[in-house]
């Protein structure tokens, strides 16, 4: 078996348009249309490669995120969406202007990697990522980012 690309990741919000501020405004993706015979509320946002569909926690019987304190996310490894960026302290100051704080990080991985993490509006873990322009690592040795 060959896994070629994640395509989507599907999240469950609670509020549709708050979800939808951080994922199109906060985050910069596009949102896209939705099949029409879809007979649950959400909405689709589409990046470079892939897309991030919302579902509407009152249409699941599933959960979000971490819970209120983001308890889950404390504990140690959390599953997470993990998001490349050219610029960390530019992420930083863009996501603070749009009153996103950063819950862990900037820190560097072990790999060459500076990663740090966000919620969003319904706590979904969400890391942000840089390479650091002084890792030691060739870019050729660089591990794959999953």
């Amino acid at each position: 078996m060959h896994i070629k690309k994640l395509d989507h990741s599907a999240l469950i919000v609670t509020d549709l348009d708050r979800a939808g501020w951080f994922y199109g405004e906060v985050l910069g993706l596009q949102e896209v249309p939705r099949p029409r015979n879809f007979t649950f509320r959400g909405r689709w946002f589409r990046g470079l490669g892939f897309e991030f569909h919302l579902i509407l926690k009152d249409d699941t019987t599933a959960t979000s995120g971490f819970g209120a304190d983001g308890s889950g996310a404390r504990l140690g490894l959390a599953h997470h969406l993990a998001l490349e960026v050219d610029d960390l302290a530019a992420t930083i100051t863009h996501l603070r202007a749009h009153g996103v704080e950063v819950f862990a990080g900037p820190m560097p991985r072990g790999d060459g990697v500076i990663q740090m993490y966000v919620f969003d509006p319904d706590q979904n873990f969400i890391e942000l990522f840089a390479w650091d322009p002084d890792s030691p690592l060739p870019i050729e040795e660089r591990p794959a980012i999953n």
